[in-house]
């Protein structure tokens, strides 16, 4: 299951890319136009920060902006960056220790395409497609071809 941190992590970044503008957006505004509280936005945004997906800078005029183009930004690297594990079994799980089982298990194949079809679902899809309502009521519109990682 996706966190609130994440899907708040991906309307932050929808937000910023909305802009439209190279200039650095307050944190404060984006806050207001998603609804959520700035100092839960300040934890998610250091993350995003730390990841080198957006950049911030203090005092006056100041602000957050994206890095890259929106269609450069698959919604997997944003999800991850927030702290989103898109693995969906522990023993799948970047780092994790291996299994005892893993050789005899008769279900790892199976999470493994399933781990696969998540992992190309996110990274399918842009920031560019979410931002112009490519991804509508369950479907995909169009690709944009650039989100792949």
């Amino acid at each position: 299951m996706i966190s609130t941190k994440g899907r708040y992590a991906l309307r932050l970044m929808v937000d910023l890319a909305s802009q439209n503008t190279d200039e650095y957006v307050p944190l404060k505004e984006v806050s207001e136009r998603q609804g959520v509280s700035e100092k839960y936005m300040e934890i998610i945004i250091k993350e995003l920060v730390k990841a080198k997906l957006i950049k911030g800078l203090r005092g006056k005029g100041g602000g957050y902006k994206l890095l890259r183009k929106p269609d450069e930004y698959p919604i997997g690297e944003i999800l991850e960056a927030s702290g989103e594990q898109l693995a969906t079994v522990a023993c799948l799980l970047p780092g994790a220790e291996t299994c005892e089982r893993e050789n005899s298990c008769q279900t790892i194949g199976m999470w493994r395409i399933f781990d696969n079809m998540t992992h190309e679902f996110f990274y399918g899809i842009s920031l560019y497609d979410l931002m112009n309502g490519n991804v509508k009521n369950g479907s995909k519109k169009k690709a944009t071809g650039k989100a792949k990682k």
